[in-house]
């Protein structure tokens, strides 16, 4: 072997080491997103379980981070819900509904009273368990996953997600 094969071996094996320590992080990077995944489906606090009376709904906005490939957004109203405290007893318990109506997915209300759910849309109504009142929606209303955290004053913890209105089944949104 002469100098000048020397020479061009060794451009070659240095030119590759150099592209292959290019070529690492590069793909690493265009691999990135699909490597984290999506948070979906996640529990989120909206509230203590103390803030909540039996009996009487309220209404929490649902907060969550948006990510759109390598973009991440701050967090942002995504929805809300109703959250409805049972009865006091042994073991404390929360009902979820979301606030979309199952008929075309307007917000859905408290009455003036306070006793029932109203859609100013077409006027759906709803009672404070979620059952359907009239024949306008298809169902009740929508419940979510609910989950309370362990301790003295645990956090309501809920799964939000969306379902298809104008039909009789609960589908979720994908």
């Amino acid at each position: 072997m002469n100098r000048r094969d020397l020479y061009r071996f060794g451009t070659i094996a240095l030119g590759g080491a150099v592209a292959f320590a290019l070529a690492v992080p590069g793909v690493a990077y265009l691999l990135d997103p699909l490597r984290k995944g999506s948070k979906k489906g996640d529990f989120q606090s909206l509230t203590k379980l103390r803030s909540l009376k039996p009996g009487e709904p309220r209404s929490f906005a649902v907060l969550d981070e948006h990510r759109d490939a390598w973009v991440r957004y701050p967090r942002e109203p995504i929805g809300s819900v109703w959250l409805v405290r049972q009865a006091l007893g042994a073991k404390p318990e929360v009902i979820a509904f979301t606030s979309e109506c199952p008929h075309l997915g307007c917000a859905v209300n408290l009455t003036a009273e306070g006793t029932s759910f109203l859609c100013p849309c077409h006027t759906s109504a709803f009672g404070l368990d979620g059952h359907q009142k009239n024949e306008i929606p298809p169902r009740g209303m929508d419940t979510l996953e609910v989950e309370l955290s362990l301790g003295d004053d645990p956090d309501v913890l809920v799964k939000f997600q969306r379902f298809r209105t104008s039909e009789k089944e609960k589908t979720p949104l994908v």
